[in-house]
């Protein structure tokens, strides 16, 4: 295994506590005690992922999820394997990691690094590798 992606997990790692712990100290904003509009606006338009781009940001992830029989220092558990699952399902978890709502620290500090565009292109290219 290459050791820069590993030592850039590692930071990773260690400063998203440390920026959750930061934005929890923020005081929310004051919410206007206006009503909402009754007419709302449309849904964004899903993103489309591109290839190439996926193919490129996936280096990062092959350093766990690419080396077979991986097991994982913390917690210790074996990495499940991500090339060849659906797009939708790619894009739901690393969705998920960002919004907090999967819980695993590397997985939390790689995916708040992706915008969707990004999210989307690793979903296309991931779920085509075998």
């Amino acid at each position: 295994m290459r050791p820069q992606p590993l030592a850039a997990c590692l930071v990773l790692a260690v400063l998203l506590p440390l920026g959750a712990a930061a934005q929890a100290a923020t005081p929310a904003p004051a919410v206007p005690a206006t009503p909402a509009p009754a007419a709302t606006a449309p849904a964004p338009a899903a993103v489309t992922g591109r290839f190439d781009n996926g193919r490129v940001l996936a280096y990062t992830c092959q350093g766990c999820h690419g080396i077979t029989g991986y097991k994982n220092a913390y917690p210790s558990y074996r990495v499940p394997k991500i090339g060849g699952q659906t797009q939708q399902y790619l894009a739901q978890a690393l969705t998920e990691y960002r919004q907090g709502k999967r819980r695993h620290p590397t997985m939390q500090a790689q995916s708040m690094s992706f915008s969707e565009q990004e999210i989307a292109d690793l979903a296309v290219y991931l779920s085509t590798v075998k």
